[in-house]
Order: structure tokens, then sequence, then C-alpha cells
């Protein structure tokens, strides 16, 4: 298949990206689309899903015109998507009832507190793997059918239908004939039974959500459906590969053997481990989620999602307009911490903490400010909470399975920063590698299409993807790492003690 291609659509929290691959997994054009963001009320976040349908048509259309590929020439598209964003929409007219709730929402915050003074805490881990937060998809639908006019009724009648992102975009690329999801995003609903592998009808009952809005859980690789004749050129293409975006990139990296640690710097930061084919439990505040399915068979993961990382960066750019570019901080850093070394911390909890500390009620803060702090003081510190955060995580890991990590590869945006890369490498004193292909989430996607379509023979026949930089910890600084450490955990217990209860408002705390 030299001749023919594999696409990749990518739809994130702030874009809709297609690309092209090739045989070799090397990435041969990119088609993308920033995606609006709507923020009606604070905590909320919502994107409109018709956008979204628009804008990965758009970005389909535009890749393979890019790239001067004939559509025809594309041999199978693998989707990979913001996870636990949430879409409900007409069975019959294919038009969302109101706009997508997205992962980092909280609206139904409330919910999700009512739902752990019931108890319900241990209950729904050990069915899901999932600790109670409205950062997953099922409180979202309770608050979406309790606000939305009618909506319940709807439900109830068979009306309506619930996806994660990828079963929206695979219902419109479908032209509505499949409805469905791979078993990865299944598990990130807190629906989903990860032991019997298939939607828990208990906790439906006791969530109040009828069954009849649910996708099929499929494997992640396997042709789910084709192309209609209106979403790409008039060509049916099999729709091959499904994955969330982190367990996407998780086999983007071909992390394939248990205790494989990757890290996507995105708009959150999400480290995941595989853990082969034992469902782990943890006692540190991780997720047990499934990575893959293949022929039947899953994979299971840790994970560690922190909510807020490269959406740091994009706060310092146009919440505080102390950037242009996310490209200036790297320097910026540098220079401050030559200046300054002294740290100062941010706590970046602008939708409440992620792992291990599953708090939703502190917001952000800072720490150790005073007359001298500068800009770059600012954004080192900005780029240092990506660092301490993964550090939170992976000792966690460490400690529920017992394995050492012995390296940590990177992915995504932020991952192309140096004094990131090197920060993180000094703070867990481990190696930390930064792969050619940085679109690893896109590439795994892609992978799995493949599989799906025979394009590649087997996992073992998927290409390496060289590393172009390796980071070593200097061990000059581990003295230093050790100090700035503690004081990141001083700065987070502060923050904690500061909640949206004590403050009655949603505040950001600046402690001088």
């Amino acid at each position: 298949m030299a001749d023919q291609f594999i696409m990749a659509l990518d739809q994130g929290t702030t874009s809709t990206r297609a690309i092209l691959f090739d045989e070799t997994g090397t990435a041969i054009a990119t088609a993308q689309k920033e995606l609006p963001q709507i923020f009606k009320q604070p905590g909320w976040v919502e994107h409109n899903a018709m956008t979204i349908w628009d804008d990965a048509r758009q970005v389909m259309a535009e890749v393979v015109i890019k790239a001067n590929v004939p559509p025809y020439k594309v041999a199978g598209i693998g989707v990979t998507n913001q996870r636990e964003t949430t879409v409900i929409w007409d069975r019959l007219t294919g038009e969302p009832i109101t706009p997508a709730v997205v992962w980092q929402s909280k609206q139904s915050d409330a919910i999700a507190e009512q739902l752990k003074t019931d108890g319900l805490t241990d209950w729904v881990y050990e069915k899901t793997g999932l600790w109670i937060d409205a950062y997953f998809s099922a409180t979202k639908i309770m608050w979406l059918l309790d606000n939305v006019p009618g909506a319940r009724e709807r439900a109830e009648r068979g009306e309506l239908l619930f996806g994660t992102i990828d079963s929206w975009l695979l219902y419109k690329l479908t032209n509505g004939e499949v409805h469905a999801t791979d078993y990865s995003n299944a598990s990130r609903t807190m629906l989903f039974n990860i032991h019997t592998l298939s939607w828990d009808q208990e906790l439906l009952d006791k969530f109040n959500i009828p069954a009849s809005m649910l996708p099929d859980v499929k494997d992640s690789s396997g042709v789910f459906g084709y192309t209609a004749d209106y979403a790409f050129f008039g060509i049916q293409v099999p729709i091959a590969g499904i994955a969330g975006d982190q367990q996407a990139a998780l086999f983007g990296h071909k992390a394939f053997e248990a205790g494989d640690v990757k890290n996507t710097f995105g708009t959150g930061s999400f480290i995941v481990m595989n853990t082969g084919d034992d469902i782990t439990t943890s006692k540190n505040g991780l997720l047990t989620t499934i990575g893959y399915g293949l022929n039947g068979k899953v994979t299971y993961a840790f994970e560690g999602s922190v909510f807020i990382a490269g959406a740091a960066i994009q706060w310092l750019r146009d919440g505080l307009e102390l950037i242009k570019s996310a490209k200036e901080t790297a320097d910026l850093a540098e220079v401050a911490r030559e200046q300054h070394p002294e740290p100062i911390y941010l706590v970046p909890a602008f939708s409440g903490l992620g792992a291990p500390y599953w708090d939703q009620n502190v917001r952000g803060a800072m720490f150790g400010l005073t007359r001298a702090t500068t800009k770059g003081d600012v954004v080192r510190a900005t780029l240092e909470s990506l660092a301490y955060q993964t550090r939170d995580v992976l000792d966690a890991m460490q400690t529920d399975t017992g394995l050492t990590v012995g390296s940590l590869v990177i992915d995504g945006g932020a991952a192309a920063n140096n004094y990131l890369q090197q920060f993180q490498a000094d703070l867990i004193n481990v190696p930390v590698r930064r792969p050619k292909q940085l679109e690893t989430t896109a590439l795994g996607a892609a992978y799995l299409a493949g599989l799906g379509v025979g394009y590649w023979e087997s996992m073992d026949a998927l290409p390496e993807q060289a590393a172009t930089e390796m980071k070593e910890p200097i061990a000059e600084r581990q003295n230093e790492m050790a100090e700035a450490y503690s004081g990141w955990q001083r700065a987070v217990k502060a923050a904690r003690m500061f909640t949206l209860d004590s403050a009655e408002c949603n505040v950001n705390l600046i402690s001088l």
C-alpha cells in the first residue's frame, strides 16, 4: 500500500486537525482549524458540536488537497478525540439539543458532590476505575437531562442519543448509520464496567440515564463504518480506528509493554502507564482505564489526569497577555532562572485539581511573589507547574504498581519546550525523551486505522519513530530539585485551604 495513505482526524479541545500519514508513519500534510471556546458562566466550558462537525469536514478535505493526494488513495480514517466531552443529539435529525459540555466544564459539580455525599465513591470506582468527578461524562449527561427543557422526557422516549466526540463524528461521517464508540472512550464515561466490558445497568439506574442513549462499544481497531457520500468527496472510506486522545498517544508511542509510560502535554496533561491484562487499582488517586481494545481483548492502563497544562500557557498569552506565543516561554524562563534562582509557584487549579488530589473546589494560586518578580518569573512558574504536576502523578504510579519509571516519553505541543523538558528530567531524575513525531495522538489513531484495514499487517509491523532529543537529569541540580518539589507540595497544600466554599465565589488567590 505504498501509494496509499492513512488519515487521522484529531479532534481536540482547542482545535480540529486532519493529518495524512504514509507507510513509514511520516506526516505528509496537516490541516487545522482552531475551535472557539464558549464560556457562558464561570467554570463552564462548552463547544458548538455542529462547528466541530463542520471543521472536521473542512480539514479532511483540505489535508488531501494540501498533500496533492487523490481522495481515493486514503485507505482508512482513524478518529481520536477529546474524551469526556458530552454531546446529546436528536436521533432522527442529528441536531444537538445544546452545546457540547467539555471535559473541563464544571456545570455538574453539584451532582458529583452529591454522589460523593451519598457514599458512592468506592462503588463507582470498583465498577469503572474512575473517581467521581464532574470531569466524566455521566454527571454531564445527568445535568443536561435535568436542565435542558424536555430533554429527560425525550430521552426516555428513545429520541435522544449520547456520545463523546468520537461517537458524534462517527455518526455524522456515516450519515447516522453508525452510533458506536470504542473501549477507551467508553471507559471514560463513568457508566462503563471495565470488568464486564459493558454498560453497567446498575449505574444507569442510579444515575437515571436511559440505556437507549448509549452507543455500541467496539474494539479500537476495525471497521466501524464508511464515510457517507457527502462527507468525503463522494468516496466511501472506512473509519477503521477510534481511541480517546490519551490512549491514542499511548498507542502512537508503541507503549505496548506493562510499565511503559507517556505524558502528553495538551490542554491538560495526561500521564498514562500500560498495565497490561490486569486491572490495577490505585490507592493514590489514579484512574484505572482501558488503553485500547484489539481482537476482542483489552489492555488496561493507569492514568493521572492533570486538568491544566497547555491551557496555562494559553492563559499567559490570552488572559494575562504576558506573551505573544508559546515559543517565547523557554527563553523567558531560562533568563528568569538565572536572575532569580529562588522559585515562585503557580498552582494552576483553574478548574480544580485532578490526579492525585481530585479536589474540584480548589482554584488557582501563586506563592512567593515579591516586588522583584518579573514577567519571566511568572512564565517560569507556569512552565514548572506542568513538571510538578507530572511528578505528582509519576510518584503515585510508582507507589501503586511497585514499578520504577526508568524514562519518560513526552509529546504534545508543550513537549517542544526545551526548558520544560530539561526541568522535567531534573525533577524526576530520569531521562525524558521527545520523539520526532510530536503528533503522537494522531499517529496512534492512524496506527489503529491502518491495522483495521490491513495497511500495516500487525503491531510488530508498525514503523518506529526516532527520538530527536533526550534530556538527561543534571546530577548537580538534585538537591535543588528536592527543595523545589518540597516547596511545590507546600504550595498545593496552601492552595487547597482556600476553597470555593471558603471564598464563596470563583476567585484566584495570589499570595505576596
